[in-house]
């Protein structure tokens, strides 16, 4: 499933009848992952008032000269087969009203960790790396952005050289040494050097995008262990670099998602960043691998309400738009 869904991040044979196959698939698995989850908490259906699917992005194009996201998991079906409403789609009414359709989670952030009077910057490691800004002003305007890859590259050459999902705690990484030359290399790349609002995703950050770096300094044999160390080093100097370019008065970092278990990752983040505080949002009540998820219930929320869910001066959308459609149970 995983490779067949990678496989659909960039041009190939067939993608209609792929993706379509992809998308029911893809609805039954959440259908079971929601049945398992009400069983588990003893939670009845009839209770739950909508489920909030984000889905699975395969192409995300906002720069594009018809600019499009398409995420896969069939609303639909999954409504049918959990009999429980289901909003999903969040991404598009963003960039039809002109914005990024990304990232969308900086909404939630500013609803539950805002402090007025302090800078604080809620950064999000996922396959891509995002922040969100939020001015100890009351009346600054939000930003957020993705910095760049976060896990994604990381579990693709894991995947690739040792033949794992991903490399757990960052050990392989960390017996490993940065090189340079190469994290110069991947520094070049324009994205880095675009200002907000922007966003990207593994349409440009994979292996094809590894790999003509790694030709660019082909005249050295670099080990593996190596690229991984710079690719750890990579993700780690643009969060720091996006963070104080931003916000440079924030002293209060607040890290979530899946990249948070990398140690490696986050011991170089915080040597990057010394002088900063940098928490776990586990600090604040919140699991890191359940921030997201959470982030998208509440804005399946909003969605109900009839309430905006996105915020211009991150997206770049002409304004504020409800997001999201409904399927009804």
């Amino acid at each position: 499933m995983r490779n067949c869904l990678l496989a659909l991040s960039t041009a190939g044979d067939n993608e209609i009848e792929r993706a379509m196959i992809l998308d029911n698939k893809i609805a039954q698995i959440f259908a079971t992952a929601v049945k398992k989850l009400l069983d588990k908490s003893c939670i009845k259906k009839s209770n739950v008032r909508a489920i909030g699917s984000h889905g699975q992005t395969i192409r995300h194009a906002p720069q594009a000269a018809t600019p499009y996201t398409l995420q896969i998991g069939n609303p639909a079906l999954l409504a049918e087969l959990c009999g429980i409403t289901v909003v999903a789609d969040f991404r598009r009414r963003d960039i039809a009203a002109g914005g990024q359709g990304a990232p969308l989670a900086p909404a939630f952030h500013n609803a539950f960790f805002r402090r007025d009077g302090l800078d604080v910057i809620i950064i999000n490691i996922g396959g891509i790396a995002n922040l969100t800004a939020l001015p100890a002003a009351p009346e600054a305007n939000i930003i957020g952005f993705d910095s760049g890859p976060g896990n994604a590259l990381l579990d693709t050459w894991a995947q690739r050289q040792i033949e794992q999902p991903f490399d757990r705690d960052g050990k392989w990484a960390a017996s490993g040494c940065i090189n340079t030359k190469l994290l110069t290399h991947f520094l070049s790349e324009p994205y880095f050097h675009i200002p907000a609002p922007k966003s990207t995703g593994r349409e440009l950050f994979n292996s094809a995008w590894l790999e003509a770096h790694l030709a660019a300094v082909s005249n050295q044999r670099i080990p593996p262990q190596d690229v991984a160390a710079t690719l750890v080093e990579l993700t780690a100097y643009s969060i720091k670099a996006a963070c104080t370019e931003t916000l440079p008065k924030a002293r209060s970092w607040i890290v979530c998602g899946g990249g948070i278990h990398n140690k490696m990752l986050m011991s170089r983040l915080c040597e990057l960043a010394q002088g900063i505080e940098i928490k776990s949002c586990a600090d604040y009540g919140i699991n890191p691998d359940d921030l997201e998820a959470i982030g998208f219930a509440w804005l399946a929320r909003r969605a109900l309400l009839a309430e905006p869910g996105n915020i211009p001066s991150v997206t770049g959308a002409s304004a504020a738009r409800i997001l999201g459609g409904i399927y009804q149970a």
